[in-house]
């Protein structure tokens, strides 16, 4: 799911060109192809957040993106200055102890090395913002003027699908699906910089790539979307979406992947995700948001209380363009089957500034 938000801006427009596929059920995923570009389909995204810490115990979040939106497949190409899609990249960091939140984006269109990706090097880029993936290997490196990170992340389990028959289902809409896999537990190295001090942080990270061709329902106003590791080696994705008149949408849906890499499909009825109290109002967008959630998955007898150690995490827009939205690093702690269990995670909460307009 997620904010993912940035490349939605472009969405209603390049479907309705008619030049990319629909992501339908039977997909057959391989690796390491499907880590790389689906130009066939017209939005796609690389998302990776994690939860770090330096020796001392100070911890931070951080997040990087890299988005592609397709503009036109259809022109035959004479020229490298052709634009055939349009890359944005964003990084944030949350310095959780300093109590500083840093974000910044970069829009890159196609062009001789300006922003890509590319199977055969095992790259996804935006300027010097990189993801050099090889097999379970990654090394993440962005830099921006008040924060950078370098990072090597392993990932310790196999690729993780969402939705059913290869599909993850947004609405009862023909086509209003998405291809949608996760890295859930990707061991955590390297270098950050947050205001200007330098840190050597390991921890834990995940990666989202999702890619699909579809408008949003028209009745979405945003979505929550959380993820989690937990201390026993699960992790739980659950996304859901918010509809006019303040319903909770039929298609919202998540993931439990147990120790060994099995994962459950979880539609709605099988949890619940509901504010808990704990809100925080943004002085730069005037958004209310419940950072602090309560999340109830009685099929597996799991309880959770989701807070956030800095409820100062939102990527406020700059423009009237862009959206504004709240993703930041979490806490969980609470039971399954009684014992006590707890996990760190990223939450996102869109459309709290105002609704999201994605469709015509």
């Amino acid at each position: 799911m997620k904010s993912r938000v940035l490349a939605l801006l472009f969405l209603s427009c390049a479907a309705l060109f008619g030049q990319y596929k629909t992501a339908l059920p039977g997909y057959r995923y391989e690796f390491p192809r499907d880590y790389f570009n689906h130009p066939d389909y017209a939005t796609e995204w690389w998302y990776y957040t994690g939860n770090l810490e330096d020796s001392h115990g100070r911890r931070f979040g951080f997040e990087l993106t890299f988005f592609r939106q397709g503009v036109d497949r259809q022109h035959q190409q004479t020229t490298p200055w052709v634009v055939r899609d349009v890359f944005l990249a964003h990084l944030a960091i949350s310095d959780l102890n300093g109590a500083h939140f840093y974000h910044e984006e970069r829009v890159n269109r196609t062009g001789p090395g300006l922003a890509g990706v590319d199977a055969s090097s095992g790259q996804v880029w935006n300027g010097n913002w990189q993801a050099d993936i090889r097999g379970t290997t990654q090394h993440l490196r962005a830099f921006g003027a008040d924060g950078s990170v370098d990072l090597e992340v392993v990932s310790t389990k196999p690729p993780v699908i969402h939705g059913q028959r290869g599909i993850s289902t947004k609405s009862a809409a023909e086509g209003q699906t998405s291809h949608y896999f996760s890295l859930t537990r990707l061991n955590t190295s390297g270098k950050l910089t947050a205001g200007g001090e330098a840190f050597q942080v390991t921890g834990t990270s995940w990666m989202d790539h999702e890619f699909f061709t579809s408008t949003a329902d028209p009745t979405l106003v945003g979505w929550d979307w959380l993820s989690v590791q937990l201390n026993d080696r699960s992790e739980i994705m659950l996304y859901r979406m918010r509809n006019k008149g303040g319903t909770v949408g039929a298609y919202s849906s998540g993931t439990f992947i147990a120790p060994d890499g099995t994962s459950t499909y979880l539609p709605l009825s099988d949890f619940s995700m509901q504010p808990a109290g704990q809100r925080w109002s943004s002085k730069a967008t005037q958004a209310d948001y419940p950072v602090s959630w309560h999340v109830s998955i009685p099929r597996l007898s799991i309880e959770l209380d989701v807070t956030t150690p800095l409820a100062s995490q939102e990527l406020a827009s700059k423009t009237e363009l862009s959206p504004s939205y709240w993703e930041g690093a979490i806490d969980a702690k609470g039971t399954k089957s009684g014992t006590p269990y707890s996990g760190v995670g990223y939450l996102e909460m869109t459309g709290y500034a105002r609704a999201l307009a994605l469709s015509h």
